[in-house]
Formats: structure tokens, sequence, C-alpha cells
């Protein structure tokens, strides 16, 4: 696994990233799969946040789907011990999903168990009584300050919804496998989850 660590802002010693790479170690044995860590310092200099001020974010490149965790501390070891925990910790969730899956007992999936409800009323119907002046964002806040692109290979709901897990978001973006649409999943309160499609 190769281990790339930065700071913003912040400048890192070597012996610092000796111990990145000593805590990375023992994440390692839970996915043998992870290619790259990428892991970022940010120090926030608002005094009020003394308790917070440091904040270490670790994304780790798997063959698949990426791994993004972040901790904030008083202290940069701190913080590092807390993402590597919750590193851990979402490794072993996936180890135990794929385990699940790969079992006798494998759970019904989100497709099979909302298969049968209702199509909800395509947004478009919705979108179309915005005019063109609400969609302009005016200068200043408010405004697009980042862009991304990713890879739309297709894929199934349950497996959207395990990158949406390993990643730490509350949402994905992901294209059908089953319709090839262009399809969101998203979470709930409690422990449920949302789809939404776009569709013609």
């Amino acid at each position: 696994m190769d281990i790339v660590v930065r700071g913003r802002n912040v400048e890192v010693p070597d012996h610092y990233r000796q111990h990145v790479a000593e805590k990375l170690a023992r994440v390692e044995r839970y996915d043998d799969r992870i290619i790259r860590a990428d892991v970022e310092l940010l120090h926030e200099k608002n005094p009020r946040q003394s308790e917070i001020c440091q904040r270490v974010e670790i994304t780790c490149r798997v063959r698949g789907p990426v791994v993004r965790v972040e901790a904030c501390a008083a202290d940069f070891y701190k913080a590092l011990d807390l993402a590597v925990e919750r590193l851990a910790r979402k490794f072993r969730q996936a180890a135990d999903r794929r385990r699940v899956h790969h079992g006798r007992h494998t759970p019904t999936s989100v497709a099979a168990a909302t298969g049968a409800l209702i199509e909800p009323e395509p947004l478009s119907a919705v979108a179309s009584d915005a005019s063109p002046e609400d969609s302009e964002l005016p200068d200043g806040p408010g405004r697009v300050v980042r862009e991304k692109e990713h890879p739309a290979k297709p894929m199934t709901i349950d497996q959207a919804l395990f990158e949406m897990e390993l990643v730490g978001h509350d949402f994905y973006l992901f294209a059908d496998a089953d319709g090839g649409h262009p399809s969101v999943v998203y979470r709930r309160k409690g422990y449920d989850y949302g789809v939404i499609r776009l569709v013609e």
C-alpha cells in the first residue's frame, strides 16, 4: 500500500509520517486490496475550535469503491487515532457485509423489497414549474465552487448502498444496472434508505 501524507498549511515531520505508516499497517489486515492511502492534515485557525483544531482526513483507494474518513481532535496524534479507528470499523463492516451476502442467509435486497411499490411521480413534472430566473445563482455565496466527475459503471442498488456507506456520505449517485437510469440512493431517518430515479 502506498501512503501519501500531506499537510494543508501544515508542515508534516518525518516521525509523524512513520507513525501514520505504522497505524495504517494495522488497518491493512482487514482488507489487503488497499492500493493507496492519502492522508491530509488540516489545522483550524479559529481559537474557538481549539478542542478540535487538528483534522485528519484519510482516503483509501481500493480495487473498487473509495473509503474515506475524517476526525478532529486537539492534536494530530489523537485525530489520527480516531480516524484510523473509524477506518478499521468501515473495513470490518464491509468484510461482514461480504460474508453475509455470500453466505446462506442472504438478506432481501432493497430492489427486491421495493420492486412492488408504486413508482413515484417523475421529477421532470415537479421541476417544470421553476422559471429560468430561479435556476441562476447569484454572485457570492450560493455559487458552484467544486465539480467532480466519476466513472458511471452500472451497478445494483445494493452495490450503490455499499459504496455510499464506505465513502461515508448521505447519498450516492449511480447508473442503475437494471434500467440504466441515473439514480440516487440516500439515507433517511433511522436505518432506512431511499432511491430516486431519473426517467424520461
